[in-house]
């Protein structure tokens, strides 16, 4: 059984800073991909950012320059760095990850429970 739990959501002020994490757990051989979506109220999930195994690192258009993901695969973690946070960035955010749990099974993803984030004065 694969767990991701996400912590760090909270409130925060427009133009403030937060930090997000996301651990992994359970039966894991190998993670591929890992990523960050947000959901708003009345709106679709969207991509935040993703990174590869490899340390590469796409944005949405809406994010870049204020947010930073990483990642440490010794502790089977992905972050989400937020910057100059504004009011709509306000939304519950997933973390996801490619999981292999045994040597020559496929990935499959795997999601979080999903942290709220509310960006308000």
């Amino acid at each position: 059984q694969v767990q991701l739990v996400e912590s760090g959501g909270g409130l925060v002020e427009p133009g403030g800073s937060l930090g997000l994490s996301c651990a992994a757990s359970g039966s894991i051989f190998g993670i591929n991909a890992m990523g960050w979506y947000r959901q708003a109220p009345g709106k679709q999930r969207e991509l935040v950012a993703t990174i590869t195994s490899g340390g590469v690192t796409t944005y949405a258009d809406s994010v870049k320059g204020r947010f930073t993901i990483s990642r440490d695969d010794a502790k089977r973690t992905v972050y989400l760095q937020m910057n100059t946070l504004k009011p709509e960035d306000t939304a519950v955010y997933y973390c996801n990850a490619g999981v292999r749990v045994f040597l020559l099974t496929p990935f499959q993803t795997y999601w979080g429970q999903g942290t709220q984030v509310t960006v308000s004065s």
